[in-house]
């Protein structure tokens, strides 16, 4: 390995590559707001629709088929761009590129709130996807080049780690509350002031890093991004059309293909859009691995318990987004607290720990059934899962930001953000299959007395499955905490 730098360093060192992060503006509360907004706006569109699509069917005239495009839409953009959108910010300026793909997100959710068709809220969702692309890998890479390494950067990747764990379950929250108490449309117009402020502001407030001669690797460009959408779409489709069906397999054929293909091809040219020594590092590689295992798992948390709230404690779009706010707390209060204890006790320590009370939630969960209460099935389950996400994700960001050359920041957050969408993809391909094929099984045998008791006591038993397959992806991430990771050497110059 050519670096040994642990997640138990409390900061992100200087590297031979460049100068020292950019020195504060004077106001560093104010560039760290406008980064994490910018990356809320992300978290959000991840979720925020996905209450709100029974209205958004009933006024745009949906099928039951093309409604799940609102979701897969964005989602396949977004992951399939990711890559390239990274690259891009190495290479035409971080900060210019945020900006840009900020803009390109805002005008899509204003298209996509004044929509009138079935056709235009996916295009709309499809440019949201493509902004997000853009915007999102910048955003770490910001953090570690406008934030001096040690407490100003631990603080801000404390915030900017609540923020990348938060946004999901916040989206929920707002999604609820503004179609029940607004309109669907009020969850695209969410976006569209934060999107101003972050437009407005960044040129002022956020510095631009250095820039490095470099071009795009077109070849590189073609097979990792054709073989991403690949990958997400195989996925996507694997919970309607199964593991077996001739077309999702083939489309795991392609995408097998063309990502080998993209390998050897950043094997070979000079400017790689993937340098592959980012995975030279133990550490990192086993950061990227847990964050692939911790974003299947909660996406699929957060799947499951807001249909759960809906369709057995019967609560309404607004009480079922609440139902999610004691985990947001949680994982706050919990990653307020980590650079502090990040000092004392060490990265992998925080993340030993947070990984074991995920996998305790996603235990309690297995035990859900028709009699369960909010209090045992959803408020218990989210605590302890909001305090595990707290004390893991921002060790996990401090550890893949670790020696990375400055030239190399945006493409090592593009793996990261890549990661978390196939982790999101992969999570829901295999836990919804689960669920369907147990849900099947309890309807066979079903208890109860109306059939509204039988759906429910059949949803449950899919629910048990669905988290006892859950449970596996977290105690992987446990194992790779306890094993992989090891202690600090000697600072590395090398990414």
């Amino acid at each position: 390995m050519s670096e040994q730098v642990s997640s138990d360093r409390t900061t992100v060192p200087e590297t031979s590559s460049g100068p020292r992060a950019a020195e504060g503006n004077g106001h560093p509360g104010i560039t760290l707001a406008l980064i994490a907004t910018a990356y809320l706006m992300v978290g959000l569109d991840a979720t925020v629709v996905n209450i709100a699509l029974p209205k958004m069917q009933n006024d745009l005239g949906f099928s039951d088929v093309s409604l799940s495009w609102v979701v897969n839409a964005y989602t396949l953009a977004f992951g399939g761009l990711l890559l390239l959108g990274g690259r891009a910010g190495d290479i035409f300026g971080r900060r210019r590129v945020l900006i840009v793909g900020t803009t390109l997100f805002t005008v899509a959710s204003l298209l996509g709130g004044f929509a009138n068709s079935p056709g235009l809220l996916l295009a709309a969702r499809i440019g949201q996807g493509v902004g997000a692309a853009m915007l999102s890998p910048s955003t770490l890479a910001l953090i570690a080049t406008n934030f001096e390494e040690g407490k100003p950067r631990n603080r801000a990747l404390a915030v900017y780690s609540a923020t990348a764990g938060a946004g999901s379950s916040v989206g929920l929250i707002l999604g609820g509350v503004l179609t029940d108490w607004v309109s669907w449309r009020a969850v695209m117009f969410v976006n569209v002031p934060l999107g101003l402020a972050v437009i407005l502001l960044a040129p002022r407030f956020i510095r631009e890093p250095e820039r490095h001669p470099a071009r795009i690797d077109i070849i590189g460009t073609v097979t990792g991004t054709a073989g991403t959408v690949a990958l997400v779409y195989a996925f996507i489709r694997v919970p309607s059309d199964g593991w077996s069906d001739g077309g999702t397999l083939s489309l795991f054929a392609v995408a097998v293909l063309l990502l080998v293909a993209f390998v050897i091809v950043e094997t070979r040219v000079e400017q790689p859009n993937m340098p592959l020594r980012l995975f030279a590092s133990r550490n990192r590689s086993g950061a990227y691995l847990n964050i692939l295992l911790l974003t299947a798992t909660m996406l699929a948390l957060f799947f499951f318990l807001s249909q759960f709230v809906q369709e057995v404690l019967h609560l309404n779009p607004a009480k079922a987004g609440l139902a999610f706010l004691p985990m947001t707390v949680a994982m706050f209060a919990t990653v307020s607290q980590v650079p502090k204890l990040l000092p004392r006790f060490g990265g992998k320590r925080l993340m030993m720990v947070g990984a074991g009370l995920m996998t305790i939630t996603m235990v309690w969960l297995t035990q859900v059934d028709v009699d369960s209460t909010y209090l045992t099935a959803v408020f218990g389950p989210l605590l302890v899962f909001g305090i595990g996400m707290g004390l893991s994700f921002m060790p996990l960001n401090v550890t893949i930001l670790t020696g990375v050359a400055r030239a190399d920041s945006g493409s090592a957050s593009g793996v990261l953000q890549t990661l978390m969408q196939l982790g999101g993809a992969l999570g829901l391909a295999i836990l919804v299959t689960v669920f369907g094929t147990s849900a099947k099984d309890a309807a066979r045998h079903p208890i109860g007395a109306t059939a509204q008791d039988k759906a429910e006591y059949a949803f449950t038993q899919g629910l048990q499955s669905a988290f006892a397959v859950g449970v596996v992806f977290v105690a992987l991430a446990l194992v790779v905490s306890i094993f992989v990771f090891r202690p600090p050497t000697a600072p590395s110059k090398t990414g």
